[in-house]
């Protein structure tokens, strides 16, 4: 039917869908999706051609890409022509709906009033799963959204995980570098060196430390990615893994912000070094 291609949610890339007209006029028309012309036309132009469907010439009069699975090998045909070629009689198997933005509750309902109104036109029982089975997609669309979910606020918990780790280690690295630098910072502070300069010249370290580590984990993490898109074998659920710029810009800011986190408390603690004290330090 004309409004089948807004249910599957295929976009026209040449010519034109089923429309009013052809169903009406009982056309022989078709359209094709993309991989289906690759296969019978090649590179070559397929609108205004025909195929050939059981010995019956169809002409195409569009060609379509749909990302649903599967969806994009397909050839469709007006319904009432196929009715009429190949001994379809008035027979549906199947009925597509939209129910738009409407919740389960709300959807169930509209499934239910269907089956009855149906069952009044055909005398059977609504209840009788074997004369209409209806199969509401807006439950499934909730639970693999929740699904879905749950993989995002793992994946959270485990990100959160790691840079928890990454910031106490750079911490500890940074402490045992102002233990290794007592010292330095004694003498320092006993030509003049402010606590802010030294608190500054600590964070700014362990900022380095942790942008530079980070940044090489990131450009590892791109590489693997690019490595996966260009060996992995073809998927429909897992399709050319990428990283996206504002995730990557976001992950740098927030390796700024963990490298001066780390940084904050062994900066303090070289501030408080007494001059005195460092210069006596072995």
């Amino acid at each position: 039917m004309p409004d089948h291609d807004y249910l599957e949610n295929c976009t026209m890339v040449k010519g034109r869908f089923i429309n009013n007209n052809d169903i009406t006029g009982y056309r022989k028309v078709c359209a094709m999706g993309l991989p289906v012309q690759d296969a019978l036309f090649g590179k070559a132009d397929p609108v205004g051609s025909y195929v050939n469907v059981d010995g019956i010439p169809f002409k195409v009069i569009g060609t379509f890409t749909d990302p649903g699975r599967g969806d994009n090998e397909r050839i469709y045909i007006p319904v009432s022509t196929a009715q009429r070629a190949f001994n379809g009689q008035d027979k549906l198997s199947v009925i597509w709906l939209s129910t738009g933005t409407a919740g389960i509750e709300e959807s169930d309902k509209m499934a239910a009033d269907i089956k009855k109104m149906l069952a009044h036109k055909y005398n059977f029982d609504p209840e009788d799963e074997e004369a209409v089975n209806v199969w509401n997609n807006t439950v499934e669309y909730i639970r693999v959204m929740a699904m879905l979910g749950n993989i995002r606020l793992f994946i959270w918990v485990i990100g959160i995980g790691t840079l928890i780790a990454g910031i106490v280690g750079v911490s500890n690295i940074m402490m045992i570098a102002v233990k290794e630098r007592t010292k330095e910072i004694g003498v320092r502070k006993a030509i003049g060196a402010a606590p802010s300069s030294i608190i500054s010249m600590i964070i700014q370290e362990s900022v380095l430390i942790t942008a530079v580590a980070g940044y090489i984990g990131l450009m590892a993490g791109v590489g693997l990615l690019e490595l996966a898109r260009k060996f992995m074998p073809p998927s429909e659920f897992f399709v050319n893994p990428e990283v996206d710029l504002g995730v990557a810009v976001s992950a740098v800011v927030l390796l700024i912000v963990a490298g001066a986190f780390a940084g904050l408390i062994p900066a303090l603690r070289a501030a408080r070094i007494e001059p005195i004290e460092a210069l006596r330090d072995e």
